[in-house]
């Protein structure tokens, strides 16, 4: 068997306008100015604490808190199910994976379990993976854990899978947990630097992807 990655968030589902909005919430409750979008497009993938933390390196832990909490509440399940739509094309192409006899799917998240579970069974997605492993008892991107989790759980060997991922912490993640990485150019990250990161190929649309993926696995 063969195990394909996915990451969410700019990956699978289009949920830049809802992170963005949320990390602005989370702001203003600290009673911060909001931040420019393409700073905050850099930390998507992190887990929350951490990507707050990255952001305001200069700041106390009190702070941190209050953006989270902000952002927390702002990132309710039912707002994130209407505002964050699949991406053209994400559910035929995991129809056509999830068609091969010999591959199994997994999700690999910086999101919470709550937020996780939430969105697959708003979009119908919970029958299509093995597993899923979210910042919930984990380690945040790039560190290996989720994947690593992902390929116990399958029992797949690592030299037999894949990350799918739109962020260079997706790409690094893979690479730290000893697998291969194939990048969307369509999330929160450049190509350039999934490119950089150690992306095998960087998918210009899900039809593009649906071939790496498969010649990958051929």
């Amino acid at each position: 068997m063969k195990l394909v990655i996915w990451d969410i968030d700019g990956t699978l589902v289009d949920s830049h306008a809802m992170i963005m909005e949320a990390m602005a919430a989370g702001m203003a409750a600290a009673g911060l100015p909001e931040l420019p979008h393409r700073k905050v497009s850099g930390i998507v993938g992190l887990s929350l604490p951490v990507a707050v933390e990255t952001l305001l390196p200069g700041h106390d832990p009190a702070t941190h808190a209050a953006v989270a909490e902000g952002y927390r509440v702002h990132y309710s399940a039912a707002r994130a199910m209407a505002e964050s739509p699949l991406f053209p094309g994400a559910r035929d192409c995991l129809d056509r994976l999830a068609a091969l006899d010999d591959l199994l799917m997994a999700v690999a998240t910086g999101k919470s379990r709550r937020g996780l579970d939430a969105l697959l069974a708003a979009h119908g997605l919970e029958g299509y993976f093995t597993a899923t492993h979210c910042a919930d008892g984990h380690l945040s991107k790039p560190a290996p854990g989720m994947i690593l989790s992902c390929l116990n759980d399958s029992g797949v060997d690592a030299t037999r899978a894949v990350m799918i991922g739109d962020t260079s912490f997706d790409i690094l993640m893979a690479g730290n947990a000893g697998i291969k990485a194939i990048g969307v150019a369509w999330g929160h990250h450049p190509a350039g630097d999934l490119t950089a990161a150690g992306a095998l190929a960087v998918a210009r649309d899900f039809s593009e992807l649906s071939q790496l993926i498969e010649n990958w696995a051929a």
